[in-house]
């Protein structure tokens, strides 16, 4: 009779071995980077500073202050006094892109939060998360080519006494409107349009009462505001012959990759302009040659979604620009 030898079970290999400890090694490294996101850098607040060369030749600078996407909530203490502190920049002026809070109950924090730069000269419009509340979903929908969500009910936020405190206070709402501001001995004019996430945007026509690009007094400066920088929306304004153009809506991309940048910006647009300076449509303007450039600021925003609390690699920010002369 013939006997097999028994083998002897001496484990897994050695390749085996270092796979697990990588595997290991990176989900702690994936937690630690959670545990950064949600607990620190969401709270790192930035002031970021930049220079536009957009004025006319011989003019002293002018100090812009972008704010976008606040999503304020009642209990964010830390985020209202670092707002509050912004007026020590003495902006000349205060330009506001939307989706300021993320709660029914955040009108008195929203207002506590704003009341320095209220008093200053400012600009606005909404985003969608100024007229509705926040809503649950799964953050893989942000890389859909259309994240948003059309069947699920909607609670509205209480935004038209907001644009009432604004208006108000001096601040001009450029939801799908024009408007104009004498700052600092320079006459500017703007142009907005509502939320592109939301399908709301109109552009104003141009020739208007309300158009001083067109009236028979020159303006130093055409600004163009919008919430969602999408694509259909930055053509038009570049159309309209705006020098810089101020969006938000995008965070960022709120989870950036080291080395690489946003995996998304929420819109059309590319995601290596989903934050920061850059040209529009091509990669520097020239406004020497006419209007067919503008400059355009992607603002990173201040918060998040209550459901989606975390940044890593895209701190939040509130921008104050330098414009200087050309």
């Amino acid at each position: 009779m013939t006997r097999s030898r028994p083998t002897a079970d001496h484990g897994p290999g050695p390749g085996a071995s270092r796979a697990g400890t990588l595997g290991a090694a990176a989900a702690v490294g994936a937690l630690g980077a959670l545990a950064w996101g949600a607990l620190v850098e969401v709270r790192w607040y930035a002031l970021r500073e930049v220079t536009v060369p957009v004025l006319p030749e011989g003019q002293q600078p002018l100090r812009v202050l972008h704010l976008s996407d606040l999503h304020l909530t009642p209990r964010q203490r830390d985020k209202v006094a670092w707002i509050r502190d912004l007026a020590s920049t003495r902006p000349h002026l205060v330009v506001d892109t939307g989706d300021n809070w993320a709660h029914l109950d955040a009108m008195p924090t929203l207002l506590e939060a704003l009341e320095p730069l209220l008093a200053l000269p400012g600009a606005f419009v909404l985003g969608s998360n100024d007229m509705v509340g926040p809503q649950a979903k799964n953050p893989a929908r942000y890389l859909l080519p259309d994240s948003r969500s059309r069947d699920v009910e909607q609670v509205e936020l209480p935004w038209r006494e907001m644009v009432g405190r604004f208006t108000a206070a001096g601040w001009l709402d450029l939801d799908n409107h024009r408007g104009v501001l004498d700052l600092d001995g320079r006459r500017v004019s703007l142009v907005g349009t509502a939320d592109a996430h939301l399908d709301l945007d109109r552009m104003p026509p141009a020739g208007g009462t309300d158009d001083a690009r067109r009236g028979p007094v020159p303006v130093d400066l055409h600004v163009g505001v919008t919430h969602a920088p999408y694509r259909r929306v930055l053509d038009e304004l570049c159309s309209d012959g705006v020098d810089l153009a101020l969006a938000g809506h995008t965070h960022g991309g709120q989870l950036g990759v080291p080395g690489w940048g946003a995996l998304t910006t929420n819109s059309d647009l590319n995601t290596r302009r989903a934050k920061g300076l850059h040209g529009w449509p091509g990669p520097r303007p020239d406004r020497s040659g006419g209007a067919d450039s503008m400059w355009l600021h992607v603002s990173a925003g201040l918060g998040t979604s209550p459901y989606a609390p975390v940044r890593f690699a895209v701190r939040p920010e509130a921008t104050l620009l330098t414009l200087t002369s050309r």
